[in-house]
C-alpha cells in the first residue's frame, strides 16, 4: 500500500491532474460539506479541506490503509476538517448532508456503474452537486488501460440516467480527463 500511496502522491501528477485548479473550478464558498468518494491517499481531500475551512471533507474509501494514511496526515498537519469513512466497492454510500460529492478516477473501477450512480443519486439531498472526473479515451501518457476508460458520452448518459443534470463541464482544464 505504501508504494501505491507514493504513486498517487508523486510530484509529477500535479502537472496533469492540477488539484488546485480543479478545486478552484468548483467555486466552493468555504462552508460546504464535501465527500471525496474513493479518496485514495487524500490527493484531493486535502486541497478540498483547505477550500472549505468552515466546512468539512469526508474522505471515503474502501481501503482501510488509505483511510489510516489520510487520518494520520490530517492529525500530523493539524487539519481538523477531514473525517474518514469506510465505503464499500459496490455502494458509494448515502451522503444526505453533502453539498458536493467528488468522484475522481473512481467510476472506471466500479463493475455496475449505472447501479452505483443510482445509489449515489438516491442518497443525496436535493441540490447536491456531483463532480465526476474520468480519463479520456485514446492513448495517453497517464490513466488506466484503454478498455477501462469510459467515453465522455457514456459518462454523461450514466449520470443523467441516474438522475443527475449536467450543469457544467471544464473541458479544457485537464489534458487527460473529462471533468463534469
Amino acid at each position: 500500500m505504501a508504494k501505491y500511496i507514493a504513486f498517487l502522491e508523486r510530484a509529477d501528477r500535479a502537472v496533469w491532474q492540477r488539484p488546485d485548479e480543479v478545486v478552484a473550478a468548483l467555486g466552493l464558498r468555504g462552508t460546504e460539506t464535501v465527500v471525496d468518494v474513493g479518496a485514495g491517499s487524500g490527493y484531493f481531500s486535502f486541497p478540498l479541506a483547505k477550500a472549505v475551512p468552515k466546512g468539512r471533507v469526508i474522505a471515503a474509501d474502501t481501503e482501510p490503509e488509505m483511510l489510516r494514511h489520510i487520518h494520520h496526515r490530517a492529525m500530523s498537519e493539524g487539519i481538523t476538517n477531514i473525517l474518514v469513512r469506510r465505503s464499500q466497492p459496490t455502494d458509494p454510500g448515502e451522503w444526505q448532508d453533502a453539498d458536493l460529492v467528488f468522484v475522481c478516477d473512481v467510476l472506471h473501477h466500479v463493475p455496475d456503474r449505472a447501479a452505483w450512480l443510482r445509489r449515489l443519486a438516491g442518497g443525496l439531498k436535493p441540490g447536491a452537486t456531483l463532480v465526476l472526473i474520468e480519463f479520456k479515451e485514446g492513448k495517453l501518457p497517464e490513466g488506466p488501460p484503454e478498455a477501462a476508460k469510459i467515453p465522455r458520452a457514456q459518462l454523461v448518459e450514466l449520470a443523467t440516467s441516474a438522475g443527475f443534470v449536467l450543469d457544467a463541464e471544464h473541458a479544457r482544464l485537464l489534458p487527460y480527463q473529462t471533468f463534469l
